[in-house]
């Protein structure tokens, strides 16, 4: 008996496709020198992980360059054994601030030189960052790398246009997607609990924005958390549009034991926290972010876990300027986070 078979052929489902597509998206990205982490915020620490996989045309890797893009500054390369490691420094287009200085050159270009990568062997050259450019959400940020042999190059330096797709390429440079941050600000309300109390009371002048003296607060906010944490972050921008200095210098509210103000700085890598005990200083005319990354405040023995959607009242001392009552909005766990390397106190 012969029994015949008959081929049926479908059309791939939507799921089926998709999955098809990522795969062969997934193996051409592995034939270039690529960013392992390729989204980011402006405003944060970013962690370059450059990934080599394989040499030219059978020969090994000997040095890796990397150009920095302006708007990319305090960046830290990791040393490799067994690579000779140099750095060129030069004048930024701007000035930047950090931790409330100006920033005006920095490193501008990254070379690896003296190793030897075999093209079997795979390996990641890494440096850390700091995002202070003008990014904008959706905008790609190149690094373009050149990659020296044993026998010949590949320069990595190819930028897509708006709308082109980068897989296209032949050599696209490692590029870092710009996100959009996750911050989102709502109405602030009024908390006139404490009026008659010696205290200035909170008096929103637009969406949260808070108004004593001189100074001027800008959208309060936190995160929420998890159940079981302790310790919670807060964010603001305070401007002082006086003649003369002020310091926040602490706060208080009903939801934790204490307020800390912090401030978190990369050192040999590494990001590290320390309290400012003496509080934090705004210079006349001076804008102060306390954001994620950089400044911000600690609420410590939180009560109970923050929610998203609600709000925490809080009370901020100025050393000239007093008390000022404000409202955190609660945005999600992980809102206005970047990618950035571990931290420690």
């Amino acid at each position: 008996m012969t029994i015949h078979f008959r081929t049926v052929q479908r059309p791939l489902s939507g799921s089926a496709l998709a999955a098809l597509t990522l795969l062969t998206t997934q193996s051409i990205a592995l034939a270039h020198v690529t960013l392992a982490t390729g989204e980011a915020r402006t405003g944060t620490y970013y962690k370059a992980v450059l990934q080599v996989p394989h040499g030219c045309d059978g020969t090994a890797t000997q040095s890796i360059r990397v150009q920095i893009p302006e708007g990319v500054i305090g960046v830290k390369p990791m040393p490799k054994p067994g690579w000779t490691l140099s750095i060129t420094r030069g004048a930024y287009a701007k000035s930047y601030q950090s931790h409330g200085k100006a920033v005006t050159e920095g490193p501008k270009e990254i070379v690896w030189s003296g190793g030897s990568l075999s093209d079997d062997n795979y390996d990641e050259f890494v440096f850390t960052s700091f995002l202070a450019g003008d990014f904008q959400p959706g905008q790609s940020v190149a690094f373009p790398t050149v990659q020296q042999c044993a026998k010949g190059e590949t320069r990595w330096d190819q930028i897509a246009t708006d709308g082109q797709n980068p897989h296209s390429l032949k050599s696209p440079a490692p590029a870092l997607r710009i996100v959009a941050d996750s911050v989102t600000t709502g109405q602030a309300q009024m908390d006139h609990s404490k009026m008659g109390q010696g205290q200035a009371a909170a008096a929103p002048s637009g969406n949260d924005t808070y108004k004593i003296g001189d100074l001027v607060v800008v959208s309060p906010w936190t995160r929420a958390t998890p159940g079981g944490a302790r310790i919670a972050g807060g964010y603001l921008k305070v401007t002082n549009n006086g003649t003369s200095a002020d310091r926040l210098t602490g706060a208080t509210t009903a939801s934790a034991d204490r307020v800390e103000i912090h401030e978190m700085s990369m050192t040999d890598g590494v990001m590290k926290m320390r309290p400012l005990a003496d509080g934090l200083t705004i210079k006349p005319g001076e804008t102060v972010e306390l954001k994620p990354g950089g400044f911000h405040m600690m609420f410590m023995d939180i009560k109970q876990p923050l929610k998203q959607g609600e709000t925490l009242k809080a009370t901020l001392t100025f050393e000239k300027a007093g008390k000022l009552d404000v409202r955190f909005n609660v945005n999600a766990i992980g809102a206005g986070a970047g990618a950035a390397p571990a931290h420690k106190h």
